[in-house]
């Protein structure tokens, strides 16, 4: 270890917070969280004797750390995560053990809504938290928050109340304790928390208590007083956090894209957009949203397309042209970043211009020949500077974030919309056969193609035989 960074780990808070350990040539090669900054990041360069092999090999790579500081183990864990899938630290490969992703899953579209954990999300309206590499320590944090903000873990609600009510765990619903309407404000305060506005939910808590106590409410003052102790507890025996004390002051990539782009403010919401398509048919778009350089989930949404054929210059316009329409209702980005080079910033500078909003695009066929991990495209006067970087650029981490993830977002809305043509197509013109008898179908052999290969005696037994003799006629 060099002197200066001895020097420098004398200088490690005590609060919970995300770690970056750099090698000589400034590279991140891990990311980690911790409770507590100064014990954890410490224990890197103390006794040696039980560290495997590749523990070793990262030691001695290490050169240089930072960190991050956060408020609360649950941001540390959240904030890792994202700079996980920013950076793709190769360490963070080479020392995890469990490879499998969990996110926090819950769909407030639901008439009495739950919370559950999941391995793969889908494209199927609900929200979805994460991925988190451990997902024994975000259940752990769910659970406990659990005491606060009473919430289901199953689709179906029990009949009466159990065990989980008198525990505080279940809203109780089901026994008149919460409406259905109550009980999601308790999961948006839920939600809230657990993406760093504790503070906010607090205030609002106590403001609620005190007009049920004005009110002579005082069965819901109660209520709200015993969360209020209970939030107290939590913080005692693990801290949670609020991702609005994050400095983003420290967030090289956002400060790199001020500088060069020449933004007047850090951009604190950036959306990247991205077209999808097969030979023109089932044109998609997605945008994604990073708010304050992280993954913002609930802000993503997803276009269907008007424009016909295999022309991305023109769909990227309408993309744009319906996302201005929504400017009050969806926010005003920072700074907007499109899949594409000169052709589809060509097509929305009018637009963009007119509307006062930064953008960029990223060129990939530059990314290759310029063998360079990202290549943006950026408008200087009336023409556009080409700008490649490297690979271990922070904007470059970021913009290939970005892009990723809309290219990822964009593929499963194309897919949804392809899926439910490729059935509309093969099925549902089979006259005599309606929605629930193509459920059933589809149900039981699981494709179109399942379907077909079927005999008729088994689409018999499920749907009778008369509709089993339209369906085998119509898909040969």
């Amino acid at each position: 270890m060099n002197q200066q960074l001895q020097a420098k780990l004398k200088t490690l808070p005590l609060s919970a917070g995300v770690y970056f350990h750099k090698s000589a040539e400034g590279e991140i090669i891990y990311v980690g969280k911790a409770a507590v900054l100064k014990n954890r990041v410490r224990q890197y360069f103390q006794s040696k004797k039980d560290m495997d092999a590749k523990t070793l090999a990262l030691i001695s790579e290490i050169a240089d750390t930072e960190w991050i500081e956060t408020e609360s183990e649950i941001d540390a864990l959240f904030l890792e995560s994202e700079m996980v899938k920013r950076y793709m630290p190769r360490y963070n490969i080479l020392l995890r053990d469990d490879k499998s992703q969990t996110f926090v899953r819950i769909n407030m579209q639901d008439e009495i809504p739950f919370v559950s954990f999941t391995r793969q999300p889908l494209d199927d309206g609900a929200d979805y938290y994460g991925p988190f590499y451990n997902g024994s320590s975000v259940k752990n944090a769910l659970r406990l928050l659990r005491k606060v903000f009473p919430y289901y873990t199953k689709a179906t609600i029990p009949t009466k109340s159990g065990l989980d009510f008198q525990l505080g765990l279940s809203p109780g619903v089901e026994a008149g304790a919460m409406t259905p309407v109550e009980y999601k404000k308790t999961l948006r305060q839920l939600i809230s928390y657990i993406k760093g506005n504790r503070k906010a939910v607090q205030k609002d808590m106590e403001k609620d208590m005190r007009v049920a106590a004005d009110r002579l409410d005082f069965e819901l003052a109660a209520r709200l007083r015993n969360q209020l102790y209970h939030l107290a507890e939590l913080q005692r025996q693990i801290v949670f956090s609020r991702e609005e004390f994050l400095d983003i002051s420290k967030d090289k990539a956002l400060l790199g894209l001020k500088e060069l782009l020449e933004l007047e403010k850090v951009p604190r919401r950036i959306e990247a957009y991205d077209v999808s398509h097969i030979s023109g048919h089932d044109n998609v778009a997605s945008m994604v949203v990073a708010t304050n350089g992280l993954a913002d989930k609930r802000e993503y949404r997803k276009f269907k397309l008007r424009s016909p054929g295999n022309d991305d210059v023109a769909h990227m316009r309408e993309t744009i042209e319906r996302r201005l329409k929504h400017l009050n209702g969806w926010g005003r980005p920072d700074l907007i970043v499109l899949d594409g080079g000169i052709g589809q910033l060509g097509a929305v500078k009018d637009l963009l211009n007119e509307a006062n909003i930064p953008f960029i695009g990223r060129n990939k066929s530059g990314d290759h020949t310029r063998n360079a991990a990202v290549t943006l495209v950026i408008p200087r006067g009336d023409g556009y500077e080409t700008k490649p970087l490297t690979n271990d650029d922070h904007i470059a981490k970021l913009i290939a974030r970005l892009d990723d993830e809309a290219h990822r977002f964009a593929i499963s809305y194309h897919q949804t919309i392809r899926g439910k043509g490729q059935t509309r197509n093969a099925i549902e013109e089979i006259p005599g056969i309606g929605p629930m008898t193509r459920k059933k179908l589809l149900r039981q052999f699981g494709s179109v193609a399942g379907v077909k290969a079927a005999d008729e005696a088994a689409i018999a037994a499920l749907i009778g035989a008369a509709k089993a003799r339209l369906v085998k006629r119509a898909l040969q």
